[in-house]
C-alpha cells in the first residue's frame, strides 16, 4: 500500500507543467492575445468579429 503513495507522488512530479509551457508557440496567436483577442475553433460569438486567425490559420482570431 506504501507504493502506491510513492507511485502516486511521482506521478503528480512527471505531470505537472513548467512555467510558460501553455505560451502560444505561433506568432498569429501571439498578435491575436496581444491585442485583448481571442481564439475559436468554430464561428465567433454573434457580439464578436472575426480579424484574423490563429494556430498557423487552423483557428480564427475573433475581436469586439
Amino acid at each position: 500500500m506504501r507504493i502506491l503513495y510513492l507511485l502516486f507522488a511521482v506521478l503528480l512530479f512527471l505531470f505537472q507543467a513548467a512555467p510558460g509551457s501553455a505560451d502560444p508557440i505561433f506568432p498569429d496567436t501571439a498578435e491575436c492575445r496581444s491585442q485583448g483577442n481571442f481564439c475559436r475553433a468554430g464561428a465567433c460569438p454573434p457580439t464578436f468579429a472575426v480579424s484574423g486567425s490563429c494556430h498557423g490559420g487552423l483557428l480564427k482570431c475573433c475581436s469586439k
